[in-house]
This record gives structure tokens, C-alpha cells and sequence, in this order.
């Protein structure tokens, strides 16, 4: 990791069979291993989506270009990253069809026939689907030509609903990445430089990862009534006169597997927190010769099914070699169990985090597991934020600034002027953007702009990130 954290990331990515590459450049396959990840987040995110009422749906993937034109700035932000469909068969098409890059559009279109009267509102609908952008340089899960995410659309009678929606879901997403994937996020708003396009207003959740790195993890975007007045979506109120609804759209990635491999993972490869993990415990008996060893190896998994996601390693391979298997796939906790501990009436529990060992009696494992699995999840999720805070530096001036970007990795707490060209040079110079304007953190550090010296009131968090 510390020597060459870019190749680090590609090798555990591959060691722990997560993905592998396609024939299709840019294009990734997702292994069993890595499928099991996103389907533990997919349900745990669908679940806490529907308690706020949120309906899933599905849209088509392709979008015709004359309605995708229909937002000027929507258009202008996707323009690079749209890939065509220019022939269906043999035939030419009357007009080209973009592949999704993102589904506004299509929701709208939908809206304005669905959407008639204020007893329809609000719409709260999701989709989870997969989407192109023709990237031009792409890494395992974090950027690719085809991703897997779900995007949340809605639509309602008021722009305070609106805002609303936008702040409850980006709530949504900071809760489930630092409660289950045990990852700390700081919340904030997007300046107009880095909103989405089309949008009034764009908010994120930024982690922070092992190298120093920022990753935006999630996004949620109030759209006002600008997407509405350009696809004509109108509705009855109660006085029967017409009015635009407004409008949200919020949504997260496959990328947060990446986050969770950025954040967590050591030099032995992937550390998964034990909610999110497929296989929570990998009970691995040892000395599987000796008489009764595979058989009380068994009962021990068939206790512990109960209480939580195990599974039983019986290959053939040499204890050593199964640890080290385990390691590099991230398994919360491995449970020994030999010929001695059967005897002692215990079994070794050892932590991937730590790699300490615990001993356990088989009386009560339970009660205990579980236990030691929550413990494992705080933990992490402790030593995330401490990494975390330990990267965060203030600067005062552009010199501060510039020393820290070039030698501290991590976050940068400076002021802003509000001046989009201090924001260009210090990309421009630095390669450091700004990554939101933080909700629980409106200290004022200093009274001037980090970049340009002019009075300033704007707390930012400024990174390098992917």
C-alpha cells in the first residue's frame, strides 16, 4: 500500500477475485465475490429507501436524442460521455438513441403524462439499473464505461418538499455508509462549479481514502423546476390551477466497493466490515485428519448459521494457506477449530482487522460471535474517523495551501471568496478541487480567501480525489 497504492488497489481487486476484465475496454466483470458486495448494499439501501417510501421502477436505457436535448445544461454536462446506438439491425435510425448515461430525462418525459393533478404528487420513485459514460481512463469500480447504480427520481407539489427529499436522502446515504459499510462521510453542498448539470443545488457525502484521497460517495441533487418547464411537466393544484412540479434525483454506485477496499484494505489484501461482508465468519477446521475434527467443525458452522452470514473451508490446502485465503478476501472473522480446542471445549476466534486471537467457549458461541462481529463493525468504523481526522489540515493562505497540497495528503480546510476563478486556479495549479461546503462544520478559520486573500465566508473541504 504505502509503496504503490494505485497497483495495491488493481492486485486486491483481482487476488481477491472482486472483478476481471473484459474483452470490452473499460468495461468490467463483476466475479461472485465482488456481486455478493453489491447485492448485501443494494438490499440494505432498497430496504432503508422504501421506510422513507420510495417506490422502485424501471425506464428504458435508451433515450432518443431530441428528448435527451430538451435541458440545455443537462445535455452540455453528459455531452462527452454519451455513447450512441446508430443502427438498429441493418437499418439506419431515423434518429440516434443515447444509452442511458443518466435518466432524467427519460423520468421526465414519464412525468409530464404521469403526473396531472396534486393528488398525484409526490412521486418518489428509484431505479436500480446500469449505466454508460465512455470514460476516457477507467479503474475497477471507481470509474467504468459501465457501472451499476440505483437513481432515485422524484417529483413534488412545493420546492420545500423538494429541498426536503434532497437533504433526507443525502441523510440516507451518510447513515448507511458510516452505520454499514462503517466508512465516515462529511456532508455538504457542491459549489455551481461541481453541481450536477442542470441542477439548483447538488449535495455530497466525501470520504476519505487510505492514500489520502477524496471519493465522492454519494449525490443528491434538487432540481427545482427547471427540468419541469422544459419538458412541460405541469399539474392541477387544489384551486385548479396549473402549476410545475419540482424535482430531486439522488443516487450511489458500485464505486462504494471500491470505497470500502480504499478505506479498509491492508497489505494482505481486503478488510470487509462484517455487515456488508457475504461471509461474515469462515469456520476453518484444523487438523481435519484427526478423528471428529470435521464433524464438530460442522455442528460449530450449523450454530453459527443461526446467528450470522459463515460459511466452512474443508479443501484440502494446509491451515497456512487457507489463513491467507481468508485474509486477502476480507472475512470479518476466521474460527479455528482443532483436535485441542475440541478437547478444551473452545474454538480461536481472530479478528481480520486486528488479527487477534480470541479464545472462545463453544458454550454460548452464539451469543458471542455476534458480539464480536459488532465490536469488529465499530471499530473499524472508530479507526476510519481517526484516519480521517488526522488528515484534515487547516490553511490560512495560498502558501499554506499550496505546502499542504504538495506534502500532507488528505483534506484541506480553507475560506473561499464565492469566486469561481480562485476555485479554477487552485485546480488548475494544484489539482485539488473543492469537495463540498460542510454542513456540521461552519468554523471560520480565517477571515480571508485561501486563494485570493478578499474578505471571505465560505468554509470548504478541498482534496485530490478520484
Amino acid at each position: 500500500m504505502q509503496d504503490d497504492f494505485a497497483q495495491w488497489y488493481t492486485d486486491v481487486v483481482k487476488k481477491a477475485e472482486l472483478i476481471d476484465y473484459s474483452s470490452i475496454k473499460g468495461c468490467m466483470v463483476i466475479k461472485p465475490a465482488g456481486y455478493a458486495i453489491w447485492e448485501n448494499i443494494q438490499a440494505e439501501l432498497d430496504r432503508r429507501f422504501k421506510e422513507t417510501g420510495v417506490q422502485n421502477v424501471y425506464m428504458p436505457m435508451f433515450i432518443p436524442e431530441s428528448l435527451l436535448e430538451k435541458e440545455k445544461d443537462h445535455v452540455e454536462g453528459f455531452a462527452p460521455e454519451v455513447a450512441w446506438v446508430t443502427m438498429g439491425g441493418l437499418s439506419e435510425l431515423q434518429e440516434r438513441l443515447a444509452v442511458r448515461p443518466t435518466s432524467e430525462t427519460l423520468f421526465c418525459d414519464f412525468y409530464k403524462n404521469d403526473i396531472q393533478s396534486y393528488r398525484d404528487l409526490p412521486r418518489v420513485y428509484n431505479q436500480w439499473c446500469s449505466v454508460v459514460r465512455w470514460e476516457k481512463e477507467t479503474r475497477p469500480f471507481l470509474r467504468s464505461r459501465e457501472f451499476l447504480w440505483q437513481e432515485g427520481h422524484t417529483a413534488h407539489a412545493t420546492m420545500e418538499e423538494a429541498q426536503a427529499r434532497t437533504i433526507q436522502m443525502l441523510g440516507v446515504y451518510a447513515d448507511f455508509c458510516e452505520d454499514f459499510l462503517a466508512m465516515p462521510v462529511i456532508r455538504g453542498q457542491k459549489t455551481e462549479k461541481e453541481k450536477f448539470a442542470g441542477a439548483e443545488a447538488t449535495y455530497t457525502i466525501e470520504a476519505l481514502m487510505h492514500d489520502g484521497k477524496a471519493l465522492q460517495s454519494g449525490t443528491s441533487h434538487n432540481f427545482g423546476d427547471g427540468f419541469a418547464k422544459a419538458f412541460g411537466i405541469q399539474y392541477a393544484d387544489k384551486d385548479n390551477k396549473l402549476s410545475y412540479v419540482y424535482q430531486t434525483s439522488w443516487g450511489v454506485t458500485t464505486r462504494l466497493i471500491g470505497a470500502i477496499i480504499m478505506v479498509h484494505g491492508d497489505d494482505s489484501g481486503l478488510v470487509l466490515p462484517p455487515k456488508v461482508a457475504p461471509t461474515q465468519v469462515m469456520v476453518v477446521p484444523v487438523q481435519m485428519h484427526k478423528e471428529g475434527v470435521t464433524e464438530r467443525a460442522n455442528e460449530l458452522l450449523g450454530r453459527l448459521k443461526k446467528v450470522c452470514r459463515c460459511a466452512i473451508d474443508l479443501t484440502e490446502k494446509s491451515p497456512g494457506w487457507k489463513f491467507a485465503e481468508q485474509e486477502m478476501r476480507g472475512i470479518p472473522l476466521r474460527v479455528e477449530l482443532g483436535p485441542k480446542d475440541i478437547e478444551a471445549g473452545q474454538c480461536v476466534a481472530v479478528r481480520r482487522d486486528t488479527r487477534e486471537k480470541i479464545q472462545i467457549p463453544l458454550d454460548g458461541i452464539e451469543e458471542k460471535i455476534p458480539a464480536l462481529l459488532d465490536k469488529v463493525q465499530n471499530d473499524m468504523f472508530e479507526r476510519a474517523r481517526a484516519h480521517r481526522d488526522a488528515h484534515i489540515f487547516d490553511a490560512h493562505n495560498y502558501d499554506e495551501f499550496k505546502d499542504i497540497a504538495e506534502n500532507k495528503p488528505g483534506f484541506i480546510r480553507g475560506m473561499w471568496c464565492g469566486d469561481q476563478a480562485c476555485e479554477d486556479r487552485i485546480k488548475e495549479e494544484l489539482a485539488v478541487t473543492s469537495r463540498c461546503i460542510p454542513f456540521n462544520d461552519s468554523e471560520q478559520i480565517s477571515d480571508v480567501c485561501v486563494c485570493c486573500g478578499r474578505p471571505a465566508k465560505k468554509l470548504i473541504y478541498w482534496g485530490k480525489a478520484y
